[in-house]
């Protein structure tokens, strides 16, 4: 178990509003509490700057994972990764592309649109997750195998 502290994001108008309650946020603090990471309460907030700001405080936080869900579309409104890539030091293009390709091996053709990042800001890893439930249950399939390792890689603790 890491303990390392982690941070969820979710970009959704519509959840920030209060309009709907955010189903895929719960999914991610869930899984990052089965890997060992210490996990509060996602934090949603509206597309666009907020997202970016909300990124930026989770690692000035301390946070070693942040991961992101929604506004990876193509929608006028989804710009998480205009506002993750700016935060970003080292991007880790593959993360991305995997999430990607697992939304399509499992029949999703649309996953291909999902224009998500990853990469490494500070020392937290921050991934961009799409905003369905089933491109977060595919994306954390991806992310469970490497992020402990990919935690301690950032800060040369696996040598």
């Amino acid at each position: 178990m890491t303990g390392h502290p982690a941070v969820v994001v979710v970009a959704s108008n519509r959840a920030a509003a209060g309009v709907y309650d955010d189903t895929t946020g719960p999914l991610i603090v869930a899984a990052l509490q089965t890997l060992g990471f210490t996990v509060g309460e996602p934090v949603v907030c509206p597309d666009g700057e907020p997202v970016g700001l909300a990124i930026a405080a989770a690692v000035d936080g301390g946070a070693r994972v942040v991961l992101t869900t929604g506004g990876t579309g193509l929608t006028p409104t989804d710009l998480t990764p205009e506002v993750t890539r700016p935060l970003l030091d080292r991007e880790v293009p593959g993360l991305a592309e995997a999430i990607r390709a697992a939304g399509v091996a499992k029949g999703v053709p649309t996953a291909v649109l999902s224009r998500g990042v990853a990469g490494v800001a500070g020392q937290a890893l921050v991934v961009n997750l799409p905003g369905s439930r089933g491109g977060v249950k595919d994306a954390l399939a991806v992310l469970e195998p490497v992020l402990v390792h990919a935690v301690e890689q950032i800060v040369g603790s696996d040598h």
